[in-house]
């Protein structure tokens, strides 16, 4: 059996999919945001776009059956199967630098916008942008007014998606390094997570 790679927690990994095969992406410990991009091998000016997604969906939170679409509406990542609990967000940017100074944080902390530069580069890639990110495992409750807010993710410790490529495409992962807010849990520690490509 293929082993998991890790996640590490606070920063990115990517891999290459060929179309059909699939990705497994594993809440290890529980309530970790992972921040999930794909993008064209033959173009990366096409990548998976959540605002595509939603108009092609009509529905926030993506389940089993759904595919995600590219900024060019075709297919790129359907999923497959849920065990975590089926609570993602596709509302949310990546956090970024910008975030955590208007958060108060002083200095470096690392953002999910640079995990995701990383993870490309140690593939001898470079992103064209940086596209909002399906957030896999993310909890946004919605109020009845339509406001927004931040809870812990409901994801048990081994939850899983698996994502099936629909395209030959690049998938970058950023276990979310929030530590500001209850992003990722209560305790707001990120934790690794892990991923498996099959197929």
């Amino acid at each position: 059996m293929t082993e998991y790679s890790t996640i590490p927690a606070r920063k990115g990994a990517g891999t290459r999919l060929l179309s059909g095969q699939s990705v497994i992406v594993r809440n290890t410990h529980g309530e970790q945001v992972v921040d999930t991009w794909a993008f064209s091998t033959e173009d990366m000016t096409e990548f998976m776009s959540m605002e595509h997604s939603r108009a092609r969906l009509l529905k926030l939170i993506p389940g089993v059956g759904d595919s995600l679409v590219t900024n060019r509406r075709r297919p790129i990542l359907t999923i497959t199967e849920d065990t975590s609990g089926g609570v993602h967000d596709t509302l949310m940017a990546a956090c970024d630098r910008y975030r955590y100074e208007q958060l108060g944080h002083v200095g470096h902390h690392d953002s999910c916008t640079d995990n995701l530069h990383d993870a490309l580069a140690a593939l001898g890639l470079t992103p064209p942008d940086v596209p909002s990110p399906l957030n896999l495992f993310m909890n946004v409750p919605i109020s009845n007014d339509g406001a927004l807010s931040f809870a812990a993710p409901p994801a048990m410790p081994g939850g899983y998606v698996t994502l099936r490529a629909e395209m030959d495409c690049v998938v970058v992962f950023s276990s979310c390094p929030q530590d500001m807010l209850p992003v990722n849990g209560a305790n707001c520690v990120p934790t690794d997570a892990h991923f498996r490509v099959v197929g």
